[in-house]
C-alpha cells in the first residue's frame, strides 16, 4: 500500500471486480479494497450484481485497514443514509373466542379422566391373576 488509509476516512473509488461474496474497489492506482455483501447498501442484497457493476465509480468509508495482511475493509452502505423505519403502529387488541365443545366422542384421543379408570381396572385385573 503506497497511500497511507486510516479507518473512517470517505474515498471514492472504482468498482473492478464482483464476486458473490463482495465487491472489490480501486482506491488508487496500486490500492483495492474489499466491500462486503452485508456492506453494499441497507437492507438485504442477494446479488451483489443487481446493485453494482464493474467500472462504478462508488463513495467508500474506510471500516479497517490491515497493515500486515494488506487488506482494506470498505463499506458503501456507511456512506449512506439509513433508510427510515416506519412508525410502529400500535397493536390492534384482539379477542379471543371460546368456544365449548358439548359432544362427547368416544372417536380420537381419550381423556386422561377416562384413561385412568381403564388403567385402575387393569392393575386390578393383573393383581388377581397373580
Amino acid at each position: 500500500m503506497s497511500t497511507k488509509y486510516e479507518a473512517g476516512a470517505i474515498l471514492s473509488g472504482k468498482v473492478t471486480g464482483i464476486q458473490p461474496y463482495g465487491a472489490f474497489i480501486a482506491l488508487d492506482d496500486q490500492t483495492q479494497g474489499l466491500v462486503h455483501i452485508s456492506e453494499i447498501k441497507h437492507g438485504f442484497v442477494k446479488d451483489i450484481n443487481e446493485v453494482l457493476t464493474v467500472g462504478d465509480e462508488v463513495k467508500v468509508k474506510v471500516l479497517n485497514v490491515d497493515e500486515e495482511k494488506g487488506k482494506i475493509s470498505l463499506s458503501i452502505r456507511a456512506t449512506e443514509e439509513a433508510p427510515k423505519q416506519p412508525e410502529a403502529r400500535t397493536p390492534r387488541r384482539q379477542g379471543s373466542i371460546k368456544v365449548e365443545s358439548t359432544q362427547t366422542s368416544s372417536e380420537g384421543f381419550n381423556t386422561l379422566k377416562d384413561k385412568l379408570q381403564e388403567w385402575i381396572e387393569q392393575s386390578r385385573d393383573e393383581l388377581i391373576k397373580k
